[in-house]
Formats: C-alpha cells, structure tokens, sequence
C-alpha cells in the first residue's frame, strides 16, 4: 500500500494511493496515519479495504507528512561511501547516528524556509524507514519485520551551522529541513531497500544519482544497530544517508541553495517530491 495524508496543515486526513496513482479518502475507515495504525495487524486491517469504495479526492490536493505524531526523526551521516569523500570524513565504521528535530518535519513538496543568516543551505536526498513495531535489540535478521514503510526525504542542511561545532543539530533541525513523503510506501512492496535507484536535480540539473546496494550499512543494519541503544517506537523515522553530489560536495566551488531554487527529489517505488526555497523575511 502507499499511504498518505492530504490537506492543508493541521487539517490532514488520511489517504491511500490507488493503481493509478490517485488519492483515496481513507476517512471513514481511519481518523489518521498515525504510529498506532502501522502495526501489522492495522496494516492488514487495511489492505483487505475495497479500495474502488473510497471516495477519490481532487487532484492537486496538498500532501502532508504521510504518518502525523512522529516522536524520533533519527538520522545516519556519512552511509555512502563516495559522500564520505566528498565531504572529506574518514569512512566510518560504525553508523554515525544524530537526530533532527521533530518541528523540522513538513510535507514533501511544502517550501524550504532559508533561515536568517543562513549562506550554505544545502539538498541530502535519503531513503526514509518508519518503524512499525516497537524494536529493542532485535537482530539484523530480524530487523526489517520492525518496519513500516519507507518514503523519500530531503534531510536539509545548513552547512555553515552544521559545521560550527562536533554537534550536527543545529544545521540539521531547523524548520522545513525534514520533508518526508508523498507516501509511505508499506514494507511488502518493497522487497529489496537495498536495490533503489534515485535522483535529485536542483533547479532542472542533476546533482545527485544513485542506488542504495551502495549503502555503507544497510537498513536491516542501522535498524539493529540502533535498538542496540534506543527504543525503536511505531512512527519513529530514520533517514540512512545521502549518495553524493551535495552542494557542499561539488569542486572547485560548492554550490548552495538560494531563494527561488527548487529541489526535484525521486526514489524508485516511492514517489518524488518538490520544494522551493524561500527567504524566512
């Protein structure tokens, strides 16, 4: 299934993605996407819907984030190797883990706000996992029966407040940096995470390409690696890294964004998302 959410901010009700790539309205079966419905068993619940019953909604209809309540959004630095070198960090050798704030979230084609002060705002096309069942030391083996779904994220950075210090958060978290969707697309319909190719173009030019077989740690990985240390809840995203071609990345000169850019981001089997760039004044 791929599910959604659509209308205006704060007024979000819950949809699902037919075969022909229209909005159903799933609000009679649902009040919303929320963690309590990514179990298992609600996800059963729901593919057994009829689907030609539910009302289709008009297009062009705004997205919003595809599961509302997140309470982590847990993000992995450096997980391609050719991003690695490019950004000029050792290859790690365990995942480099971080968070981004909750209150960066935003649907996947709502404007990127550029905060004041900002000069190095930059683009990081990753795969999205959504847990689905509470995870704590679970193995590699069995990690992806923990998860959801996954969606496309842009995980927007601001370099110049990135780097000020060994803390990432406060170039990672601010407002708009975390769009996520259009959908959350459930783990039966994607069998391989490792084998998704991908893209991104800024302003029409392609800047990123990539699969994710070329993950440094693969999602069944992180996902064990990370219950390790922290109760995996239902709703709790994790972003697993960006291929190369950021901005800060590209030699001689780093390219940046500015106000009016627009950010065309697609993952296979998962959708594509929009942003513009928009001055915080």
């Amino acid at each position: 299934m791929k599910l959604c959410r659509f209308g205006q901010p704060g007024q979000e009700r819950p949809g699902l993605i037919d075969a022909e790539g229209k909005i159903r309205d799933l609000s009679a079966h649902v009040t919303d996407i929320t963690p309590t419905e990514l179990s298992p068993e609600k996800l059963a619940q729901l593919s057994d819907i009829d689907v030609s019953t539910l009302p289709v909604v008009d297009a062009g209809v705004r997205y919003g984030t595809p599961v509302s309540g997140v309470r982590k959004f847990i993000a992995i630095g450096l997980n391609y190797r050719d991003h690695a070198e490019e950004a000029g960090m050792a290859i790690p050798t365990e995942p480099v883990v971080f968070t981004k704030a909750i209150t960066c979230i935003s649907g996947p084609n709502d404007d990127i706000v550029q905060p004041p002060h900002s000069t190095k705002l930059d683009w990081e096309l990753e795969l999205g996992v959504i847990i689905g069942t509470e995870a704590r030391f679970v193995s590699e083996e069995d990690a992806l029966n923990y998860v959801a779904g996954y969606a496309v994220i842009n995980d927007v950075s601001e370099r110049a407040f990135q780097l000020q210090s060994s803390q990432w958060d406060k170039g990672k978290g601010c407002d708009t940096f975390g769009p996520i969707g259009p959908w959350l697309v459930t783990r039966d319909e994607v069998p391989d995470p490792q084998n998704l190719n991908m893209w991104l173009d800024v302003n029409g030019e392609r800047r990123q390409a990539g699969n994710s077989k070329t993950m440094i740690f693969t999602v069944a990985e992180i996902v064990s690696y990370l219950s390790r240390y922290i109760t995996l809840q239902p709703g709790d995203v994790i972003c697993t890294g960006t291929p190369p071609g950021v901005g800060m990345g590209i030699k001689p000169d780093p390219v940046y964004l500015n106000t009016g850019d627009t950010i065309r981001l697609w993952i296979e089997g998962l959708g594509e998302q929009q942003q513009r760039v928009v001055s915080a004044s």
